[in-house]
């Protein structure tokens, strides 16, 4: 296999379970104060909507379809 059939496989396989998971939500930051006895933390979130599950679906098989023609003479 070429490299940009593995990209475009991996591509194809991350983006299925985005729209699996209708988005993944991630962790950006997170900051914590103690304040005496009293400690507040915060968390600031990302979320990967499944648009972009399917846009990286679409530009897998695009990637593999691609490798595939450049392969035959």
């Amino acid at each position: 296999m070429r490299p940009l059939d593995i990209f475009g496989w991996a591509l194809i396989a991350l983006g299925a379970v985005v729209l699996a998971l209708g988005g993944i939500s991630y962790i950006k930051e997170r900051d914590s104060a103690r304040v005496g006895p009293i400690e507040v933390a915060t968390e600031r979130r990302g979320f990967v909507p499944p648009v972009a599950g399917a846009a990286a679906v679409a530009l897998g098989i695009a990637l593999v379809v691609a490798g595939r023609r450049r392969r035959k003479p």
